[in-house]
């Protein structure tokens, strides 16, 4: 697996017991979560410390704003954005400036693969595509 040290992670979820399991299992292999976002204003405030990674829902506090969050958080500030969401089909696979999309639940063991993924991908390196993650 690619080192995870130095990577910075936004979390654009508002389901608190989801994004506090989520932040365990990045803290767990080693990477640095830069805040919980349950809306847009939360994520924009988080995007000016340049997030590494974003892991965004769809569906936030203040309605179905995860693809804006996730398009500003690409183009403006550099993230590699991929969706993490129960509600795949609300995207049609052209949100601008994402990655893709990762259906949730997910477990322990399905998430570092897909980190690892995110970060090579953001180092332009090929890795192939880890289970349960549709590239867009």
């Amino acid at each position: 697996m690619v080192s995870a040290m130095q990577t910075k992670v936004l979390i654009v979820e508002d389901e608190f017991i989801v994004a506090l399991n989520l932040k365990r299992m990045l803290t767990c292999l080693g990477f640095e979560t830069i805040g919980i976002a349950p809306d847009a204003a939360t994520a924009y405030a988080f995007a000016e410390q340049n997030p590494d990674i974003a892991l965004v829902d769809v569906n936030l506090r203040d309605g179905a704003t995860g693809p804006k969050i996730g398009s500003l958080l690409a183009h403006k500030f550099g993230a590699s954005v991929l969706f993490v969401t129960a509600n795949p089909n609300q995207l049609d696979g052209n949100e601008d400036g994402a990655v893709g999309v990762l259906e949730k639940p997910f477990n322990d063991k399905e998430i570092g693969p897909v980190l690892d993924f995110l970060v090579r991908h953001r180092g332009g390196q090929y890795t192939p595509t880890p289970s349960g993650v549709t590239l867009f």
